[in-house]
């Protein structure tokens, strides 16, 4: 099986590429990073939209769309809180943080069917994109032996599309959605379903990476070997950090310096 070496975790890297600000982490936290010396690489588990797919909004604008149609949180009140709630949990399965909204079973089956419904409307209306690097990303992580999953809290009907969209159906290792795990981020099972369909050898040998609090928090529960956060979804440095990420970095496209692979080309 061929495997990337890499070290992860040192004050060096830290400087280079945003490892956790070490003015805000205790002392017995930074102790930890230095004793992270290197892991065998053989899986990344990256998240969809935010990750390596632009979102511009375009998953929260879904969200609206579906509360509206779907008759949730409907008082101008309501509407703020459930959109405070809708954005703390960016990451989990979309289902999951609907059926917090609504009130029963029905009237969440609704909202997911219709939230599906205005994300393939706004994605045909205004494009997908993928984040700048991550195909190239993605190439560069196989080419030197690492397998990669592409992971999402979407339905695998919009997953599909998003894939078919971006003419990436065979770009990645495995694909997973909310429809292939009993439960979505925060919690272990797509990152857990990756290592096991990939055949990986050990949670420590897998890198999981993401835009949200949720991503980290799922990789930490997967124990994971380490957790990346990016910047170009919804969360920022401060809570990726403080969810537990070993790194945040700017972009998806960053991930192969900081794994000591080279990522020449832009793409």
């Amino acid at each position: 099986m061929s495997t990337h070496d890499v070290v992860v975790s040192s004050r060096r890297a830290a400087e280079q590429f945003a490892f956790r600000d070490l003015d805000d982490v205790p002392d017995e936290q930074i102790d930890d990073l230095d004793e992270v010396e290197e892991i065998e690489v053989e899986l990344v588990v990256l998240a969809l939209a935010g990750t390596t797919v632009v979102d511009d909004g375009m998953v929260e604008h879904a969200y609206v769309l579906a509360m509206d149609r779907a008759g949730i949180a409907t008082a101008a009140e309501a509407r703020v809180s459930a959109l405070e709630f809708v954005r703390e949990n960016f990451g989990r399965a979309k289902g999951e943080v609907l059926r917090e909204l609504a009130a029963d079973e029905d009237q969440t089956a609704r909202a997911v069917g219709e939230f599906e419904g205005a994300f393939s409307e706004l994605a045909e209306r205004e494009g997908l994109e993928p984040v700048p690097g991550a195909e190239l990303t993605i190439r560069t992580l196989r080419e030197n032996g690492v397998r990669v999953a592409l992971t999402t809290g979407l339905t695998r009907c919009t997953m599909e599309a998003i894939l078919g969209a971006l003419s990436w159906n065979d770009l990645a290792d495995v694909v997973l959605c909310s429809d292939d795990v009993q439960r979505g981020r925060p919690y272990p099972d797509l990152a857990l379903t990756a290592l096991l369909r990939t055949g990986t050898s050990s949670v420590d040998s897998m890198i999981v990476v993401g835009d949200t609090v949720s991503d980290i928090e799922s990789g930490l529960a997967a124990g994971a070997g380490v957790t990346v956060g990016v910047l170009t979804g919804w969360h920022d440095e401060r809570a990726l950090t403080f969810a537990g990420a070993d790194a945040v970095i700017d972009s998806i496209a960053d991930l192969p310096a900081l794994l000591g692979l080279r990522n020449d080309r832009i793409a």
